[in-house]
């Protein structure tokens, strides 16, 4: 598929979908009839206003079909990042009296860390519980972390850098024994695979779908505890202020709909793929290792990490030569901090890539990316000083 975004101006492949989905031509369609007949108050009385509050309604029983949740319990944010932080921060403000503990995993987004070390700082206790080397949380350790007083529990799907699926439904029966609400970042998985029963609250994002960016869907279940940390405002029940984005939230909808329809055939198909890179990079490239559940894990994401290579080397390389891809590690010039998810697995940091897939990707376009990866593994070993491989 063609290149998008700083570098459509030249052949070449984006693999990124990780980061960010290509606009679907759904949510292109949906997003182009929004503005011209949603951009009215859909808070208003008058027939705009209200045209635009029917459209706002559709988005969001849309989203909630594919969530599997009521469409009251949705409430569309500015991001997924903004979902995390309020849906977090809600439910540890509307449990306080229970206690101020809360229990998340080492391989969380870093919005779900972030706001962690905000609850610590602010006088709550933190339980990280760890990841085996294939990125899954044990959902043993997990339950034993819950307390009498932990007020939230944290576990995303499926990991955001390595595809790995994570134990939510025995995690979410654990959390229900113990009376504690869980909340799941979705990002990764929505309208992908199954989103997993149990959860009481759950975030997404929409640009990882094919959505536009600037949207975000916080889910609260029906009796779940939840106090807003913001000043009151009475936009989206109360749960995020602001002008709704209604445009945004239609075209959302719009990809996620269409993301899940085809999720029966392209799941497959780009599972196949990903296999293909799995099996090939390890064959091909020497002093590999393929990180991540080869099994349980999602159908459009594969990292691996090449030993004596700089991650960021080899990812400007492969942009040089059209192929978009990014690193599972967050090690940048400024912090040379790697990557805390695979910091968490104890696996191999350096030389890191993740692969993910778009709706779409043909087997033309990993091909054309297999053929290149080992003899640039090999330019940048040599250029190093590192012989041999």
């Amino acid at each position: 598929m063609a290149t998008h975004g700083p570098h459509a101006d030249r052949p070449g492949v984006y693999l990124d979908a990780a980061s960010s989905e290509p606009l679907l031509p759904a949510a292109r369609t949906a997003l182009l009839g929004a503005l011209d007949g949603a951009w009215a108050d859909p808070a208003r009385l008058y027939g705009a206003a209200r045209g635009s509050r029917l459209a706002l309604d559709r988005a969001r029983a849309d989203v909630a079909r594919v969530l599997g949740t009521r469409p009251d319990e949705i409430a569309f944010t500015a991001s997924g990042t903004q979902a995390v932080h309020l849906g977090m921060l809600g439910a540890l403000g509307g449990r306080r009296r229970v206690g101020r503990h809360l229990v998340v995993s080492a391989v969380e987004h870093s919005s779900v860390l972030h706001t962690a070390e905000r609850h610590e700082a602010d006088g709550g206790e933190v339980t990280v519980v760890g990841a085996d080397r294939l990125g899954r949380v044990d959902a043993d350790a997990f339950a034993a972390a819950l307390r009498p007083d932990t007020a939230l529990a944290c576990l995303q799907s499926a990991n955001h850098e390595v595809g790995t699926v994570q134990p939510v439904a025995e995690v979410a029966a654990a959390c229900r024994a113990a009376g504690v609400p869980l909340l799941v970042d979705a990002a990764q998985s929505a309208g992908r695979v199954d989103v997993p029963a149990g959860w009481s609250l759950l975030t997404a994002s929409a640009h990882k779908w094919g959505g536009p960016p600037g949207v975000g869907v916080l889910a609260v279940r029906k009796g779940t505890r939840w106090r807003s940390p913001l000043p009151d405002d009475e936009r989206e029940a109360r749960r995020v202020p602001g002008f709704e984005n209604v445009p945004g939230a239609v075209a959302a909808a719009a990809a996620l709909t269409a993301l899940d329809a085809a999720r029966a055939t392209e799941g497959p198909r780009l599972s196949a793929l990903v296999e293909r890179i799995r099996t090939e990079v390890a064959r091909t490239i020497e002093d590999v290792e393929v990180v991540g559940d080869p099994v349980a894990r999602l159908p459009h994401l594969v990292t691996f990490s090449c030993l004596y290579v700089a991650g960021e080397a080899l990812l400007t390389e492969l942009d040089r030569l059209g192929f978009a891809v990014s690193s599972g590690s967050s090690c940048t010039a400024d912090t040379l901090r790697p990557s805390h998810v695979l910091e968490a697995m104890g696996v191999l940091t350096h030389g890191n890539v993740r692969v993910s897939l778009p709706h779409g990707t043909t087997a033309g376009d990993v091909d054309r990316f297999l053929a290149v990866l080992p003899g640039t593994v090999t330019r940048l070993r040599r250029s190093a000083g590192v012989g041999g491989a």
